[in-house]
């Protein structure tokens, strides 16, 4: 498993009061948590779900009267899988932790202190997450060890594993090579016993340097001798490699040609090396010199840097200079990389991405690398062509180093600050840190509240429309309106990059304002040319909570003629169930001038229809999650249609959204289901053209 933002957490909750185990669903979810909420009300309930559901983490009431502590805890334990347990408490002391922390359980999560309590879910959650992957990894390395074994066995190719000089494993070309019968004759042995002595001197110099961690060359030219003592010319390639748990070199050892030209076959693969338009290395080569800097960062605590550098507004750019020139603006840009590279190795790393490895650089040096490149660019005009133009460049980089030792993780946190860097307006640097963490933090934030604040100075949000379309084709026009923030280079930014920010810094309203007065001015706008169409939009918790937003929004309607039914305001239940008076009043206050409400994410919670006994939206929105698997799965189709009864026994009308195929859709049909919308139906665009008739 890998913890994304789409990865919910399967959490079982054990609790006395359910209200309780919902402000605990609710507060993970405001923290940007996609949770799937468990709840056991007996300890063999609890033992169940354990044996039959997958679940993640166990958060259980230490002070619970109707499941004690320790039974939980023998429960979980005994369960035969890898469930961590956070014991839940108002408060703590050394002999509470003590009988907690005997009782198998990881720690303490403490209610009345929200940082400790969200901090220790994630930690916890990546813990699993980490563990997980360790054994996934650790099963596919042995599954692929033995693929190489075989691999290596069958291959043509002369290779052999050297550890500190020593042969530690050949097949069988290689001992055909030397004229050994088996790996028994060279086992243990030195690799120097198989070079000339001309060479040896040379070639210990060599083995030398690998020792010390430097990068082994392309190849490596000299005079081999066999079991006979018959010298033959020969070329070597060396890659690092681990073989049974030792880290060790593999070695390919090739006889040569006499009559083969060395100049030329150096040449040769210099050229396989090289990106053809750019003359920069290519990515596999890159990628192996990357590998290579992880790995001394990992085992000998080295320091590198890697910035990853794109051109903003490339499209824009090739617009200008024409597509068949996309070539000729990577080469122009790579050799003004190349001229500013302090001596860092540079590549053309994607189609329109470069890469830079600065070795030895720690992180006050590649910041400043990074922004003399990014200056670099900036003040310079570029010749591609008949064309001179200036193109900005947004860089994403990354300190390596043993808190970030892994090859994929360098390039992940390196590919998000390009897409950081994009999103919070190009031609600038973001360099992740893991050892400056909170500093790097503070700076991504100030940029997107600025950014944010910009859009909603200046018209900066965009909007996307997805038709909501009635199964039964009720003739109506209705649109969710999604609010997009997009970056320099036109592509939408997901709103759960920014929206945090903007809760911590009392951004919600102003944005919820913004989003309310454009919904207005649209509908007012399609009813002068004909069309009666109604706008679902979704606001935050803080339009329940702010007691002017009603009068604000009736004074929108008024000043633009917009009937009120028009405008449908959309909540995620978790808000509601948390917010129940506000959300009341709230809804009261929109009915005085026909305004409607619906409810998101429908059907997540603990007791989903047990909220309809005390509120009664206009529509409810299920929640998407069971979508995912709604033709395959029996519990997730006996859920919608309980809730599509249930809501429209109240009179309340049924919104499926995500849809997937025609089989969700006869599904949701018989069910009851009233909307559907979704990808497969319509996608989200900028415009309002679907045809409802």
């Amino acid at each position: 498993m890998a913890i994304g933002k789409d990865t919910a957490l399967r959490l079982m909750l054990v609790d006395d009061q359910v209200n309780e185990a919902e402000a605990i669903v609710s507060s993970l979810r405001n923290a940007g948590i996609a949770v799937r909420p468990l709840r056991a009300e007996t300890i063999d309930e609890l033992a169940s779900i354990l044996a039959q559901q997958p679940v993640d983490m166990v958060l259980a009431e230490y002070a619970s009267t109707q499941m004690p502590f320790a039974e939980v805890a023998m429960v979980v334990m005994g369960c035969g899988r890898d469930v961590p347990l956070l014991a839940v408490l108002d408060g703590i002391t050394d002999e509470i932790l003590d009988s907690v922390q005997a009782q198998g359980a990881q720690t303490v999560a403490l209610r009345g202190r929200p940082q400790q309590f969200l901090k220790i879910v994630r930690t916890e959650w990546h813990d699993l997450d980490a563990r997980r992957s360790q054994r996934h990894l650790e099963a596919q390395m042995r599954e692929t060890e033995r693929r190489c074994d075989m691999l290596i066995d069958s291959s043509r190719e002369p290779i052999a594993y050297i550890h500190e000089g020593m042969h530690i494993r050949a097949n069988q070309a290689y001992l055909e090579m030397f004229g050994y019968d088996s790996f028994e004759d060279i086992e243990g042995m030195s690799l120097l016993d198989l070079i000339a002595p001309k060479d040896v001197e040379e070639f210990k110099a060599l083995l030398k340097r690998l020792s010390k961690g430097e990068p082994p060359p392309p190849r490596h030219e000299l005079t081999a001798r066999d079991i006979d003592g018959d010298d033959f010319p020969a070329v070597m390639e060396f890659t690092a490699a681990q073989y049974e748990g030792e880290a060790c070199q593999q070695v390919i050892f090739r006889r040569q040609a006499v009559e083969q030209d060395p100049e030329l076959a150096r040449q040769v693969e210099e050229l396989k090396q090289r990106d053809q338009a750019t003359g920069l290395y290519n990515r596999p080569t890159f990628l192996g010199q990357l590998d290579s800097a992880v790995a001394e960062a990992a085992g000998q605590g080295a320091v590198h840097g890697l910035l990853l550098i794109e051109p903003d507004h490339y499209a824009q750019l090739l617009d200008v200079i024409g597509l068949d020139a996309a070539d000729d603006l990577m080469a122009a840009m790579g050799q003004r990389l190349d001229s500013v590279a302090n001596g860092a190795t540079t590549a053309r790393f994607g189609e329109h991405q470069l890469a830079l490895l600065a070795r030895g650089s720690d992180y006050r040096s590649t910041s400043e690398l990074a922004e003399s490149v990014r200056a670099a660019f900036a003040g310079h005009v570029l010749e591609v062509g008949d064309n001179t133009l200036n193109a900005t460049v947004s860089i994403g980089g990354v300190q390596i180093g043993e808190k970030i030792a892994s090859t994929s993780q360098v390039l992940a946190k390196a590919s998000q600050g390009v897409v950081s860097a994009v999103g919070v307006g190009g031609n600038r640097v973001q360099l992740f840190d893991p050892g400056a963490v909170d500093r790097a933090e503070q700076e991504r934030i100030a940029a997107w509240v600025a950014r944010i604040q910009g859009a909603l100075d200046s018209e900066g949000f965009r909007l996307d429309f997805q038709p909501v379309i009635a199964l039964q084709g009720d003739g109506s026009e209705t649109y969710e309106m999604f609010l997009r923030l997009h970056g320099s280079d036109g592509v939408p930014v997901e709103a759960s990059t920014y929206l945090p920010i903007a809760e911590e810094h009392d951004l919600l309203r102003p944005i919820d304002r913004w989003a309310v007065s454009r919904a207005i001015a649209l509908i007012s706008e399609r009813l002068r040319h004909g069309k009666r169409t109604s706008l679902l939009l979704s606001v935050s918790q803080e339009a329940l909570l702010d007691p002017s937003m009603p009068a604000f929004i009736a004074s929108q309607l008024a000043e633009a003629g917009v009937p009120g039914e028009q405008l449908i305001l959309a909540v995620p239940e978790a808000k509601v169930f948390t917010n129940l008076h506000a959300a009341q009043e709230f809804a009261g206050a929109l009915a005085g001038f026909g305004s409607r409400m619906a409810l998101e994410h429908f059907g997540a919670g603990l007791n989903s229809l047990q909220t309809l006994q005390h509120f009664e939206p206009a529509l409810l929105k299920i929640d998407p999650q069971f979508m995912d698997d709604l033709a395959k799965s029996a519990d997730s189709q006996a859920r919608v249609r309980e809730i599509a009864t249930t809501a429209g026994a109240r009179g309340i009308r049924t919104v499926a959204e995500r849809v997937l195929d025609a089989s969700s859709m006869t599904l949701l049909f018989s069910a009851g289901v009233d909307y559907v919308q979704g990808d497969f139906l319509a996608p989200a665009g900028p415009e309002m053209t679907y045809d409802f008739s």
